[in-house]
């Protein structure tokens, strides 16, 4: 015994199609969405950018104020706090990151020593899209009490 297939359309339900009704809707709906996933994937790597960004500016601001926290005066802890920042955030940010002392400035020891970073970070930059986002993080650390340091 043989089973030969129906080559008129006609399945098991008992409908009738003509062949060849479909033919090209499978390319259109290709155009159709092909456009809107990859506009999709491109929104995910611009939020993706933008956390890495922010992780990226918070960990700068907290090396700033470390690397300048154990230096013995303030003007070469503000260097020294600039440096580490933007060499943190080379490739991250768009631009220089501005990098500024908050609060308490004397420098005293037993005192605190506050950075805060502000960084305008990429979004689709590496597509030639110039969107960028400021992002603003600052970190305190704790100069040593016990440590002599020189007052400006």
């Amino acid at each position: 015994m043989r089973v030969r297939a129906r080559r008129d359309g006609a399945g098991a339900a008992g409908g009738a199609r003509a062949a060849g009704d479909d033919a090209g809707v499978s390319t259109i709906e290709v155009v159709i969405l092909a456009p809107l996933i990859i506009m999709f994937i491109l929104v995910l790597v611009a939020f993706g950018q933008l956390v890495d960004g922010r992780g990226a500016v918070d960990g700068a601001a907290r090396d700033a104020a470390r690397a300048g926290s154990i230096q013995r005066d303030r003007s070469v802890a503000m260097e020294q706090a600039k440096t580490t920042a933007r060499g943190d955030l080379d490739g991250v940010c768009a631009g220089t990151p501005d990098v500024t002392a908050i609060g308490d400035t004397s420098f005293r020891p037993d005192s605190l020593f506050t950075i805060q970073v502000t960084c305008k970070v990429r979004g689709l930059d590496f597509l030639g899209l110039p969107i960028t986002k400021t992002v603003t993080s600052t970190a305190t650390s704790p100069l040593d009490p016990f440590r002599r340091a020189v007052a400006d």
